[in-house]
């Protein structure tokens, strides 16, 4: 009862400021309508039309940006100046220099061995595309893949995260949206107070919103307290601002950089099925070791000191056995060794094909998740499965899905049968009709909620991240995901995805309409959709 009322409490009141800060910019505007003055009402009418122009001309994104446009069309005066309320603040918000200045500072970390780039040049040359996008343009390097491991689900994947856990002996870096108490967290909580206890340095970094209905506001303060460090990513500000709606949605585990994990799961009992909400939660988890460790561990170090600077030189956390790594790759160099991986099978020497995990940034030029993506579908031969909890995409997306049908690619994609938000679940099966139409396979997992996020592609492509298909992962918070080529788990990602389906229900065409009322309320709320 008394988590409930703090709750409460925390939840009217950013209400109640929102309602004030609107009122507010209501009754300016009725202040300078009583002026009847017709020149200040045509400055600001012609504005409307220079911000209208701004976002055709400049956006990255325009399906997202439409419902500014219609906004401003619809109330000029209104609608310019509640644009204009949340971008300004997003050109002075110091959590948005910060973060664009760590990322900038920490390109120098990420080193790509150009023998590595020459040998996936050579193993694929139609997929050298890609490779240029995620290494150059997208700044994160591929590496040999050691060892990666790959999960079905976070029953089976957290026993290996609380082994490494219990491992430690340097550091233990965690940044994931979701942080709730209970079997699961409680767990890791217990191993990480005994090794900060003995002295080594443990972080955790959590989105404040993720977790706003699941930990107390004071709840940072408790872990610091433990010795645990702890940042609340972008704690929650009632002050309208646009940089309140990018959100950190990465889950990444770094154990003494030798160890990282990642995947679909956040903290929290239902991602174990240790509580059931949405019937059974079907979910991931994936181990990396190696080199690979290293992306993941500047990926956090980035984010923590655009919020707490206190790392001079990312280089002290590098594993000590990745130098043998280092010592090994610097060994070959010279004579470029030609290096044969089988894709989706096995491989020569101590590799297993290639890996590279990367980063999404909304504060970049990049679209870095949905490039990525697109790359997979468009450069797919014979299928590409896709699994996502929320199917909500733009044209160029739904275009792409169709034109590879057509081209006689074997495009699936699996959606949740039990939805976690009817509204937004209404929403994905919008999309339904078209692509089924257009040659796509739609299936349902019906014995619960899907939460995996995950591509594979032609038995030698997947990516496994925290992206979703839906505006707010693609355009507007912090992800992370792994690439994987080459690679015989490549195989392993394939079959657990077929499992899912098979234990799902494929939707039929005629199953995809709906009455008049209900088209037009979906209609609209797709509109809506980069605030679902």
């Amino acid at each position: 009862m008394k988590i409930l009322k703090k709750l409460f409490n925390r939840i009217s009141f950013m209400v109640l400021v929102v309602v004030l800060e609107l009122f507010l910019l209501i009754k300016i505007i009725d202040w300078f309508n009583s002026f009847g003055a017709s020149v200040i009402e045509t400055v600001l009418r012609l504005l409307s039309l220079i911000v209208i122009l701004w976002l055709v001309n400049n956006s990255k994104h325009l399906s997202s940006d439409m419902i500014w446009i219609l906004l401003i069309v619809a109330s000029p005066i209104f609608g310019t100046a509640l644009y204009l309320a949340l971008g300004a603040n997003l050109f002075t918000s110091r959590t948005f220099y910060s973060i664009v200045r760590s990322t900038a500072d920490a390109q120098k970390y990420y080193e790509q061995d150009r023998f590595v780039m020459a040998e996936l040049g050579r193993q694929a040359p139609d997929l050298a595309g890609q490779f240029k996008y995620i290494s150059a343009s997208a700044g994160f390097p591929f590496y040999r893949n050691r060892e990666f491991d790959y999960y079905p689900s976070g029953e089976e994947g957290f026993p290996f995260m609380l082994e490494a856990l219990r491992s430690a002996k340097r550091f233990i870096f965690m940044e994931y949206f979701i942080i709730e108490e209970g079997k699961m967290w409680d767990s890791i909580h217990e191993i990480l107070k005994e090794k900060a206890a003995e002295g080594l340095d443990v972080r955790v970094m959590y989105d404040d919103l993720g977790s706003f209905r699941t930990l107390s506001m004071g709840y940072a303060k408790k872990l610091e307290d433990e010795g645990i460090k702890c940042i609340p990513f972008n704690r929650i500000n009632p002050m309208l601002g646009i940089i309140m709606n990018h959100r950190d949605h990465r889950k990444i585990l770094v154990v003494d950089g030798e160890t990282a994990f990642s995947g679909g799961v956040n903290l929290a009992d239902e991602y174990i099925n240790e509580r059931k909400r949405f019937g059974y939660w079907k979910d991931n988890i994936i181990r990396i070791r190696g080199e690979a460790v290293w992306s993941y561990t500047v990926m956090f170090l980035t984010m923590w000191n655009a919020l707490r600077n206190t790392d001079a030189d990312y280089e002290a956390f590098r594993a000590c056995a990745g130098s043998e790594g280092d010592a090994e790759s610097a060994a070959t160099s010279e004579s470029a060794p030609a290096y044969s991986a089988v894709p989706g099978g096995s491989t020569a020497g101590d590799y297993d094909g290639y890996i590279a995990p990367y980063g999404e940034t909304p504060l970049d030029n990049e679209i870095v998740s949905q490039d990525i993506y697109m790359n997979i579908i468009n450069q797919a031969r014979n299928y590409v499965y896709i699994v996502t909890p929320y199917l909500i995409i733009d044209t160029e997306f739904i275009n792409a899905l169709i034109l590879a049908a057509k081209r006689g690619v074997d495009v699936r994609i699996l959606t949740p049968g039990i939805p976690d938000k009817k509204l937004v679940w209404r929403v994905t099966r919008s999309y339904y009709r078209l692509l089924i139409e257009g040659g796509v396979n739609i299936t349902e997992y019906t014995p619960g909620f899907v939460h995996s996020k995950v591509f594979v592609s032609d038995d030698r492509v997947a990516t496994v991240g925290t992206i979703n298909l839906d505006y707010r992962s693609l355009y507007l918070h912090f992800e992370n995901g792994t690439y994987l080529y080459g690679s015989s788990k490549v195989q392993d990602i394939k079959h657990d995805l077929m499992k899912a389906m098979a234990a799902g229900r494929v939707v039929q065409k005629g199953e995809t309409g709906a009455g008049l009322l209900d088209t037009l309320t979906v209609s609209v709320v797709r509109l809506f959709a980069p605030l679902l």
